[in-house]
């Protein structure tokens, strides 16, 4: 509604993990080299925490864009399946060609595919996203995954992603045999104060607002208040307030109407001018 008034191509403050509109954080660089030194040295298990809202998904697809192509990747954004469900749609985003659908054969055509790869010099990464969802008998098929190596490396790198419950269902004796292969952990803090300014004017940016859109120093402060540095509590705030000030016809964004869009949002808004 006011992408026109405000000479936006698209909305900026989308909620969806798109990669255009990833900003390089201070955590989120540290959390995405992390990524790239697991991947990258074959480490086997990599997992990655945060709480939610925090972009760990627009991480994980700016991480498949960005990596070698040598690289065979597949990203598992909803794990809510059995464990041979899970296989199967690991497979299938692998491309992986299959004619049986046991657990065996399955567990069989991945590792001939990784063999296949480690030939040719390739890496193969995955990831999965929501995995505090997974229960044991899921997260010990992913431990069994990661035993495909060779002599000198992982063939498999596997990357969990989740809230910090999964690091909290880690903690299982039953999943000690997993857990001991985690090698690589990161877990990803909101933005920090001095960020979110720089936050709000990359997505402006890259969206192609008009110049004359701003937010005062006000807004910013209001808009840390009420998100304490949570990117998508700041898109949903950001968003309401453009619809404001469209609304009223102006193009400076102040902490009234960053007060305004957090009452109709239903955020604690505790922020004193």
């Amino acid at each position: 509604m006011y992408n026109d008034f405000y000479k936006l191509k698209e909305s900026p403050f989308n909620i969806t993990s798109d990669p255009d509109f990833f900003f390089s954080s201070s955590r989120h660089e540290e959390a995405f080299e992390h990524l790239l030194y697991g991947i990258g040295s074959r480490k086997g298990i990599i997992v990655i925490t945060g709480e939610i809202g925090t972009g760990k998904t627009t991480l994980c697809r700016t991480l498949l864009n960005r990596l070698d192509k040598t690289v065979k990747t597949a990203l598992i954004l909803n794990p809510n399946f059995s464990d041979l469900q899970l296989l199967q749609m690991i497979i299938n985003d692998l491309d992986i060609r299959y004619t049986k659908k046991t657990k065996l054969d399955l567990v069989g055509a991945i590792s001939l595919f990784l063999i296949e790869e480690s030939a040719k010099g390739h890496n193969v990464a995955v990831i999965i996203d929501e995995c505090q969802n997974l229960n044991v008998r899921q997260l010990e098929q992913i431990r069994l995954l990661s035993n495909l190596e060779t002599e000198k490396e992982k063939l498999l790198q596997i990357i969990l992603v989740g809230q910090p419950e999964l690091g909290e269902k880690l903690k299982n004796p039953a999943l000690r045999q997993l857990t001991q292969r985690v090698t690589v952990r990161y877990h990803i803090l909101p933005l920090q104060k001095d960020e979110v300014e720089d936050y709000i004017k990359h997505r402006l940016k890259v969206a192609g607002a008009d110049p004359k859109l701003h937010f005062t120093a006000e807004a910013i402060d209001a808009i840390f208040a009420v998100s304490q540095g949570t990117p998508r509590v700041i898109n949903i705030l950001c968003d309401r307030a453009l619809l404001a000030g469209f609304s009223k016809g102006t193009f400076t964004i102040d902490h009234s109407l960053i007060q305004e869009s957090a009452k109709e949002t239903q955020f604690s808004y505790e922020y004193n001018s």
